[in-house]
């Protein structure tokens, strides 16, 4: 068979000449890149294989300016059952009728596409971690949304709301329609997000070690013929391009072309192929008849990289496609339409040729995939070959023909990298006469304020595991196996301001105020994952951002160590996103963003405990000293005197001591309540542990600051955003929890007590400083988000 006849014939271009070839086809690869390819593969390529490289190449496919960086992140540690190599880690969670199970998490990002079109952007970012999670073979049981929005009161507030808005909507539409629980998220408003917002999405998933599915073809394929089969939707050109797209600067101007590049969601379709229907249908039967298969999510790349990919990761295989199999919905679609459109809803199964038509039988016959959306189906497009080669077939002609190796191992640069020099000082201010009315600006701050006005259109009860929902707890908490007593914590974290003054320690508090999330629920810290969202890494004091937040997350991880181990074991980062060029036309780039989640697990669900205080006459507890730690801080944006400079550090010891304390005393039931301290400071984590997640709490707290005080001034000490937690100690348990938290090194710094009525009494000493009922913080802390996003 000829090869395709629509060759670039690089080696005879000039650069300039082959540049306007490649923006003539929207071919995003560099001229040197075009030329390594035609090295690599030992002659001219296709316009196919162009469009191919184009997308594997991408940074958001090859990781080509981050993959040396994401070698500094420890990913191994013994209770790690699946690296960051496939497409969700997974770490083992418990064992249960005599089987040992693992959380399965992916953590992604859909940034681009949510800037130009925020519903579809949003739902089809839920979709594809959805289906990433799915295809190891997991119960996908919940996800979670890190979201960061530009100022919505700036010049920009009406399209920061619009954005606002659609995302929103798109996450609830779409995870509601697929029955998957929300299980938490953050939100933070920041003006750099105004041209770039940021949407990362998480998902869990339960499975059983010995039911694990690999995304890779299985080395069964060297003893039987096995086959590649598409199934979902039809393949059209929605996201054509869209791994190049998310890996490009956006231009305001050209929003409207860009639309073409976000793929389509359709939920409906999703619930039948994702959850446990039509796919745990093809694995019960596989596993009934000791076959081992293959499977792979199709997402960024398309059909391209899902069918590349799964066969690279084998061992020795190649695989031979006809394109004139694959079921499409537009007529007339070009090959490199067909190879790289990113079609919602499809996966890529690697099985042996024998089992193929029952597969096809179960997708098309039994869960009847041709009725519920026009066009879908499952189709056997291609065979495994042992040649090593990735070929690709089309109208009578070869248009791709290379080592499958080549084309997934990508390209690798070391990008130069320039110091940023941080030159705004701390600012020099009177402490506010009314700390008061301070604090219930600091409540309604737009980074402080409650979040229910976007989490209540979330279903976080469908599937009937939820154990703490959203707003009760700094983490979602989930019981996912039917009969177990265990319990997964998830929370997410990593403020921005923080990332803008100083990424190392952005990335750092990131990884720690995560693993405070779960710890204050009562869970033991387990795993981490990573989205790394950074601007363009061709600028060199923009790369050195991104390696600084990296190093941060990574110094992070292996210095808060994993609970129940030997000294020294990291938490480890099972898997994880990079997303650059998150800057405009205009040269503004976002905040550095490392965004961090955090798996943690329970022995007992019934021990996980909530944010509200619960019963007057407790004992309330500080536990982390207050330092001078307010650069970035609430009550610095409040009072309008900018950043500052002196984020919050950790010190590595005394955080993973209180975390290891906090957990210890939780499971030994001494604790009522608990939170941690982060955004707003000790003041608003006692605000918040009074009113709850709702603003109704009845039991209030009247406490004196001045043992925490650590010479700082009152407002700095309660305001100050150093990590640490706050706890509510069961009446009569209070020499034991003292006795345990001096156990690890950890002094309980005893502020007051629970009350019987609602409001928030702070002293330092005889000085009165806050005197508030729970109504009226409640009154601003909830309404805020409205009226901000209202206007």
């Amino acid at each position: 068979m000829d090869l395709d006849e629509r060759q670039i014939a690089v080696s005879e271009m000039s650069d300039d000449e082959l540049q306007g070839v490649l923006d003539e086809h929207g071919v995003g690869l560099t001229v040197g890149e075009v030329r390594r390819v035609a090295d690599l593969i030992g002659r001219d390529p296709t316009l196919v294989e162009l469009h191919i490289f184009n997308v594997e190449w991408s940074e958001h496919c090859s990781y080509k300016s981050s993959r040396g960086s994401l070698r500094l992140l420890p990913t191994d540690a013994p209770n790690v059952m699946l690296g960051p190599q496939e497409d969700a880690g997974i770490v083992f969670f418990t064992e249960h009728a005599g089987r040992r199970w693992g959380i399965v998490i992916a953590h992604e990002s859909h940034n681009h596409p949510s800037q130009v079109l925020p519903n579809e952007g949003a739902a089809t970012g839920i979709g594809g971690i959805v289906r990433d999670v799915d295809c190891m073979g997991a119960r996908v049981f919940g996800t979670a949304d890190p979201l960061r929005f530009g100022d919505p009161e700036s010049e920009h507030a009406e399209r920061t709301r619009w954005i606002v808005s659609g995302v929103v909507d798109g996450i609830w539409q779409y995870g509601n329609a697929l029955g998957v629980p929300n299980l938490g998220g953050d939100v933070y408003f920041d003006e750099t997000f105004d041209d770039n917002c940021l949407v990362n999405v998480v998902a869990v998933g339960i499975v059983a070690e010995d039911e694990i599915i690999h995304s890779a073809v299985p080395p069964q394929a060297h003893e039987e013929q096995y086959v590649l089969v598409l199934l979902g939707k039809p393949t059209d050109d929605s996201g054509f391009g869209g791994s190049a797209f998310a890996s490009k600067i956006l231009d305001e101007e050209e929003q409207a072309e860009d639309r073409g590049a976000v793929q389509v969601p359709d939920p409906f379709l999703k619930n039948v192929l994702a959850m446990r229907k039509a796919n745990e249908a093809v694995r019960e039967r596989a596993r009934e008849l000791g076959i081992v298969i293959g499977m792979k999510d199709i997402g960024g790349g398309g059909l391209a990289c899902g069918t590349s990919e799964i066969t690279a990761a084998g061992d020795g295989f190649g695989v031979d496609i006809d394109l004139e199999q694959v079921h499409i919905g537009l007529e007339g679609l070009l090959p490199e339409t067909i190879m790289c459109a990113e079609t919602q809803e499809r996966y890529v199964l690697a099985v042996p040729e024998r089992f193929a038509d029952e597969v096809l039988r179960i997708y098309n016959e039994d869960w009847d995939l041709p009725n519920v959306y026009e066009g879908a189906c499952a189709r056997v497009i291609g065979r495994i070959t042992e040649d090593e080669m990735y070929t690709v077939r089309f109208g009578g002609a070869i248009v791709t023909q290379a080592p499958v190796q080549v084309v997934t191992s990508g390209i690798e640069y070391d990008r130069e990298e320039q110091a940023q020099e941080w030159t705004e000082q701390e600012p020099e201010f009177q402490r506010p006469a009314d700390l008061g009315e301070a604090l219930l600006r600091v409540l309604g701050n737009r980074n402080v304020c409650s979040r229910e006005y976007i989490y209540r259109a979330y279903d976080s009860e469908v599937q009937g595991n939820a154990v703490l929902r959203p707003g009760e707890a700094g983490a979602g908490v989930a019981r996912p196996l039917e009969g177990c007593d265990a319990a997964m914590a998830l929370g997410v974290a990593g403020n921005p301001r923080y990332g803008r003054i100083d990424p190392y320690w952005g990335g750092a508090t990131a990884v720690a105020e995560a693993m405070r999330n779960v710890a204050a629920a009562g869970a033991v810290p387990q795993a981490l994952t990573d989205c790394l969202n950074f601007g363009n890494p061709e600028k060199p004091e923009q790369f050195w951002q991104f390696r600084e937040g990296v190093r941060g997350v990574a110094d992070a991880a292996r210095n808060l160590w994993l609970k129940g181990h030997p000294d020294g074991t990291p938490t480890p980062v099972i898997s994880g996103n990079v997303s650059l060029y998150n800057e405009s036309a205009t040269g503004s780039s976002v905040a550095p963003s490392a965004i961090i989640a955090c798996v943690g697990v329970l022995d007992d669900y019934s021990t996980a405990v909530t944010v509200q205080f619960k019963r007057p006459g407790d004992a309330i507890y500080l536990l982390g000293e207050r330092r001078h730690e307010l650069g970035g801080s609430a009550y610095y944006d409040v009072l309008g005197l900018g950043l500052g400079a002196s984020v919050p550090r950790v010190d590595w010891q005394a955080e993973r001591a209180r975390i290891h304390a906090v957990t210890d005393a939780i499971a030994e039931g001494l604790v009522a309540a608990c939170t941690d301290v982060s955004d707003g400071g000790l003041a608003v984590a006692l605000a918040e542990m009074c009113m709850g997640p709702f603003g109704r709490g009845d039991v209030g707290a009247a406490v004196d600051i001045h043992p925490a005080l650590n010479g700082l001034r009152p407002d700095r000490a309660l305001f100050s955003e150093s990590g640490g937690f706050v706890v509510e100690v069961n009446d009569g348990r209070r020499e034991r929890f003292e006795e345990l938290m001096r156990g690890y090194g950890v002094e309980p710094i005893r502020l007051g007590e629970t009350i019987d009525e609602p409001r928030l009494e702070i002293q330092a000493r005889d000085e009165d400083l806050v005197a508030l009922t729970t109504e009226a913080m409640a009154e601003e802390w909830l309404n805020a988000l409205p009226r901000i996003l209202h206007g």
